[in-house]
């Protein structure tokens, strides 16, 4: 299928046909990007998706261990430091 560009102020925009949209699952907002000269467009993908299954696995194979422990609690803390 061939387009054509369409003036949009100082750019340059297209139409996607209904057809293309319902096709693709595009909603509102898209994602753009360059790959090796081509310009690809994908449906958003929400905020941190997948997140919830990656935590459940990493906790299932006991890899869910905090980075930071719980207290920074340090000498300075508990000698010299007065509230």
């Amino acid at each position: 299928m061939k387009i054509h560009l369409v003036p949009i102020g100082n750019s340059k925009g297209v139409r996607i046909p209904a057809s293309v949209i319902k096709e693709c699952g595009f909603g509102d907002v898209l994602e753009m990007r360059v790959e090796n000269g081509v310009v690809v467009l994908a449906a958003a993908r929400q905020v941190r998706a997948g997140w919830d299954a990656a935590f459940a696995s990493m906790a299932a194979a006991s890899d869910d261990a905090p980075l930071v422990l719980e207290t920074l609690e340090n000498d300075f803390d508990v000698e010299d430091w007065t509230w």
